[in-house]
């Protein structure tokens, strides 16, 4: 009868790896990636996973463990500083920030698990002491000041205040926006010109209460004579426009 094995759960290929070498009590910047290998195969082996996402993390590792180690066994590659390059470097390098971490994350759930211990007192002053207020001594805050020193302050105050008001702007009115709808006004110039079919700009601009108004008559005038709704007539410079409609 076989004797049921339970392995220890690692939360990735790393964590194992860094197990093996503390297990091994071996120095993280010389990895005997010979011994490792095997050990980490030998692991895997072992594993009884359904989860190809999590078995296959552990696969990739260790293909590059196999080639760390053949790429040990070659002759040593040379950088451009004519430095020999160790083929562990980059997983050491990974290995210490992972170290690093998950060391972070052990110290913060210690600190989860001692803020959760930790009680706060609510506030027991009496209410005499919580409404006191230190009495205000007004001789000491007026010090040697006197009348006139009071008044030159309210001079100078007052003089700022001033100088803040705008000269120009100040004098200006309220600014009310003039709201015209375009579609009513468009629908009013078409009945006009339907009931009218000729008559003088003028006309039209008698009953226009304000100067944005006249504006945007005249801008409906102009796009009507460009859809060819309209046809404007002015026989010298100044003679009133006559305005003549083309719609049947």
């Amino acid at each position: 009868m076989a004797i049921p094995v339970k392995l220890e759960v690692f939360e990735g290929p790393l964590d194992l790896l860094l197990h093996l070498i503390e297990k091994n009590k071996v120095d993280i910047y010389d990895i005997p990636i010979v011994e490792i290998t095997a050990q980490y195969l030998e692991y895997i082996q072992q594993m009884q996973t359904e989860d190809m996402n999590v078995m296959s993390e552990f696969l990739v590792m260790a293909a590059t463990l196999l080639d760390i180690k053949c790429r040990m066994l070659l002759p040593k590659e040379v950088n451009e500083e004519g430095e020999e390059e160790d083929p562990r470097a980059e997983l050491v390098q990974k290995l210490l920030e992972y170290k690093m971490y998950k060391y972070m994350s052990y110290e913060l759930k210690d600190r989860q698990v001692d803020a959760g211990r930790t009680l706060f007192k609510e506030k027991t002053l009496p209410r005499e002491i919580e409404d006191y207020r230190p009495p205000v001594d007004f001789e000491e805050l007026l010090g040697d000041a006197d009348l006139n020193k009071l008044q030159m302050l309210f001079k100078t105050v007052m003089r700022r205040q001033e100088d803040k008001i705008d000269p120009v702007r100040s004098t200006f009115g309220k600014i009310e926006k003039d709201e015209i709808d375009a579609d009513l006004k468009t629908a009013y110039i078409e009945e006009y010109i339907h009931t009218h079919k000729t008559f003088s700009f003028r006309q039209l601009l008698e009953k226009q209460r304000s100067k944005m108004e006249i504006i945007v008559t005249f801008l409906i005038v102009l796009e009507m004579m460009k859809t060819g709704k309209i046809s404007i007539v002015q026989e010298d410079t100044f003679d009133d426009i006559i305005i003549t409609s083309q719609v049947a």
